[in-house]
């Protein structure tokens, strides 16, 4: 009994010896997985703040980035400012100088065609000449010495008996236009244009002052017979371009440099119909500047239409229409081609407004516009060719009216 109590205890440490060591493999089994699983964890969570290290490594480089661009473009921006700001006031300071020039060389200019007072006069007085005035509204310090030195001049005059100039007024004619509500004030001449075979060449020269928007057709001077078709007349296109149409040619492309308000001097010649193809050239100059200087393809076909010209619009088989607000004056035509490159343009030009025509040759028609009164405007060329006012219906109240403009002063 002994023996086998004792052999059960030895079965019994046995299976307990298996059983420990049973559970230390077991222990270490687990001990092995879960060192595995906190080294894969351990990983991940490594794995995680990489990410997140790199993730916020990248968002800080794309914030650097947008930063660094909305810095460039700041820049750029600033420096595009800069630039625009420069070039205006780059531009702005040649308008200026511009300006101060056209202003400069319209005080030329007055100073240059203006003729001073005989007598003493005072600011009133001396202003009632319209270029004094015009010169006081330019520079009214300049104005002040020109008006002085006029009268010291005319108390020298009076002291040593100068020898006495004559003394003409200038005068313009100003017309209504033909626009609602205006008078479609006008006047006709007996110039016609076949009678002096103007189809052989011209010139013609005037001065005219805008005085109405030019924005439709409209006439300063001329005239019209449709058929056959045959034009002699010089104005503004509905375009707002110069318009000028000679025989059966109506040009109307020509840039208008033209201001409301301001005297312009016209210059038109034509070569001739009896020349040959190339060589039948009009030539146009405002104020000596070319305005048209390669136009050949003028032709004056119908060279018996016996349409007489008129002033303040143009005379349309008889009849008034196209009328132009403005002012009028010192209108010559000669029979003849007078300027090819702008010599006699620059003459009338630079003797201004009260330039005298009178004697010149191939002269065929001259209206001075000096008489200032009345309602006729004499040819003073030696044919004969007068203006008289003509009127709507008769109404006087509808006649154009005259102006002012200047003395004429010569020995």
């Amino acid at each position: 009994m002994s023996g086998q109590l004792e052999y059960l205890k030895y079965l019994h440490a046995r299976r307990q010896k298996q059983l420990q060591k049973k559970a230390r493999r077991a222990a270490k089994l687990e001990a092995e997985k879960e060192a595995v699983r906190v080294a894969k964890m351990q990983a991940e969570a490594h794995e995680q703040k990489e990410t997140a290290a790199r993730k916020k490594l990248f968002l800080e480089q794309q914030e650097n980035e947008r930063l660094r661009h909305v810095h460039t473009q700041r820049k750029e921006n600033l420096q595009e400012q800069k630039w625009n700001e420069q070039l205006n006031d780059l531009f702005a300071k040649i308008d200026r100088l511009q300006r101060e020039s056209d202003r400069l060389e319209e005080i030329r200019v007055i100073i240059q065609n203006r003729e001073p007072s005989l007598q003493a006069l005072d600011w009133d007085n001396w202003l009632s000449d319209p270029l004094n005035l015009k010169l006081a509204d330019l520079d009214f310090e300049r104005a002040v010495e020109m008006f002085k030195r006029d009268n010291l001049m005319a108390e020298r005059r009076k002291k040593t008996h100068g020898k006495s100039k004559k003394v003409t007024p200038k005068y313009a004619l100003v017309f209504s236009g033909d626009r609602a509500g205006a008078t479609d004030s006008y006047a006709t001449t007996t110039f016609d244009p076949d009678t002096y075979e103007l189809w052989n060449g011209f010139t013609i020269s005037f001065w005219v002052r805008p005085d109405e928007v030019m924005n439709q057709t409209s006439v300063i001077l001329g005239s019209k017979n449709n058929s056959p078709e045959s034009r002699f007349k010089f104005g503004i296109h509905s375009n707002g371009n110069i318009n000028v149409g000679i025989g059966g040619t109506n040009v109307t492309g020509i840039n208008n440099p033209m201001e409301v308000g301001k005297w312009y001097n016209w210059v038109i010649t034509y070569t001739g119909d009896d020349k040959g193809s190339g060589e039948r050239k009009v030539r146009m100059w405002i104020n000596n500047d070319p305005r048209m200087t390669s136009n050949t393809n003028t032709r004056w076909a119908n060279q018996s239409a016996a349409r007489t010209i008129y002033f303040g619009g143009r005379n349309t088989d008889g009849s008034y229409s196209q009328g132009f607000a403005c002012a009028l004056t010192n209108v010559a035509i000669y029979n003849v081609c007078k300027d090819s490159n702008g010599a006699f343009a620059n003459k009338v030009y630079n003797n201004g407004i009260k330039h005298n025509y009178k004697g010149d040759d191939d002269l065929v028609g001259y209206w001075s516009f000096s008489e200032g009164s009345g309602i006729t405007i004499a040819d003073t060329s030696g044919n004969g060719n007068n203006g008289t006012f003509g009127a709507i219906s008769g109404q006087t109240t509808a006649y154009p009216t005259w102006e002012f403009i200047g003395n004429v002063v010569r020995r």
